[in-house]
């Protein structure tokens, strides 16, 4: 049984054998807002999970019957999109880091804990399951856009075959699919950057490329009209994806476990289905799929070569590898062409070394840590504080003394939002 309460009711449930403990955590979260639920017996707890849905939940190591870590892996069972919380004394780190990488936990709070480390990570689970909640809502809307774009096809394709005076009607009613098409794909890319910031920032780039090349190949509208959508959306696989695989995949791929490989090894495949509503353009789907292929068999998913990869997909591919790239524009493309006939289509190699002067890029970004900040660093995104006072302005280039004004006020008050910053 999958539950949603109301987001905004931010449900809470404890679980403690400890009274004490437990009225502490209840009184605490009650005084911030929260609605809080609590249970002092984990067998019982599970069964009112079955009647109610709750937002988090949080639960001790040490309990008679079960132990915490037993209890979360069955709340995941009975609620998978709640988010889950450990609170433990004493406990094998390598245990709980395998608990989280398995997401049976999403955070673990050491006894005795701060007030505010609890609060800002009680905080964040609230909006991660939030952030699940709105996501569900999206992908049901976006299903509602297909039929409703269907319906509509429908009947422009009546009134030609029956009134051919109509044209003016007709190129109307088209403009108005076309601007509905673009409101789907802009809230699809909204919804991948909520999800994933860089995501977005990366959207853009292989899109530009992807313009730059449409315009400069003899390509059909409707080849041209898939590579440029496709430039958008190429990504929006990875939204099934946990946070911290995508991050690990970035930065340190090496790290990733087999079911983190396969993991993201099937979001081109997810992006195909995901864009779905983009039913007059069957061709964007494909080129999303075959965009991680490899010109010699060896990419994924369907480990095609050659000709059987889609042209659209081939040129996404180079696209996506030199707006993605961490390394200098110049040695990027050397890389790129030493690849030539191996990962990429030869052809499509030479279309975008055509179309590079001709592309508009914006400046890459990445997302980083506040431990990872360096001064010289340049915030590509603006930072506020929890009222929403402006913190730091974007494009500031970063200095000892700010990065000790971020920390000190992230320590008093944690700092949610996203940092980002050019590369």
């Amino acid at each position: 049984m999958n539950l949603h309460p109301n987001p905004k009711m931010q449900n809470i449930l404890i679980v403690d054998d400890e009274e004490i403990v437990l009225v502490a955590l209840r009184d605490t979260l009650l005084r911030e807002g929260y609605q809080v639920v609590t249970s002092t017996n984990a067998v019982q707890a599970l069964s009112l999970l079955k009647e109610q849905g709750f937002a988090v939940i949080i639960t001790d190591q040490q309990m008679p019957l079960l132990t915490g870590l037993e209890f979360l892996a069955q709340v995941k069972l009975i609620q998978p999109d709640a988010t889950r919380i450990l609170i433990t004394a004493v406990l094998s780190l390598s245990t709980v880091i395998d608990a989280i990488n398995k997401g049976e936990i999403y955070r673990f709070i050491v006894k005795p804990w701060l007030r505010e480390e609890l609060l800002a990570t009680v905080k964040n689970a609230v909006q991660r399951y939030e952030l699940i909640c709105k996501n569900i809502v999206l992908q049901a809307t976006t299903l509602s856009m297909n039929d409703q774009l269907q319906k509509v096809n429908k009947e422009l394709e009546q009134q030609v075959a029956m009134v051919a005076e109509k044209n003016n009607a007709l190129q109307e009613l088209n403009e108005t699919l076309r601007q509905n098409l673009q409101k789907s794909v802009e809230l699809c890319v909204k919804t991948l950057e909520t999800f994933y910031p860089t995501l977005g920032s990366q959207a853009r780039r292989v899109y530009e490329l992807c313009r730059a090349m449409s315009g400069n190949l003899n390509l059909s509208d409707a080849e041209q009209q898939a590579l440029e959508i496709s430039g958008w959306l190429y990504d929006i696989g990875l939204i099934g994806v946990p946070r911290h695989v995508i991050r690990k995949w970035e930065l340190e791929p090496h790290t990733l476990t087999e079911q983190e490989v396969m993991l993201i090894e099937q979001h081109p495949a997810a992006g195909e289905k995901l864009v779905g509503f983009i039913h007059t353009l069957g061709l964007v789907g494909p080129t999303i799929r075959g965009h991680h292929e490899k010109f010699d068999g060896s990419g994924y998913p369907d480990k095609i070569a050659g000709e059987y990869i889609p042209w659209t997909a081939r040129l996404l591919a180079v696209a996506v590898a030199f707006a993605e790239s961490k390394h200098d524009p110049n040695d990027t493309l050397e890389i790129i062409k030493r690849q030539s006939g191996v990962v990429y289509d030869p052809e499509a190699v030479r279309a975008l070394l055509r179309s590079l002067p001709k592309a508009n890029m914006p400046k890459r970004l990445r997302e980083v840590l506040m431990a990872e900040l360096r001064p010289g660093m340049v915030l590509a995104k603006e930072i506020y504080t929890s009222n929403g006072i402006l913190l730091v302005p974007d494009g500031l280039k970063l200095n000892e003394t700010y990065i000790d004004k971020l920390r000190n006020h992230n320590k008093i008050s944690p700092i949610a939002q996203s940092l980002l910053v050019y590369c």
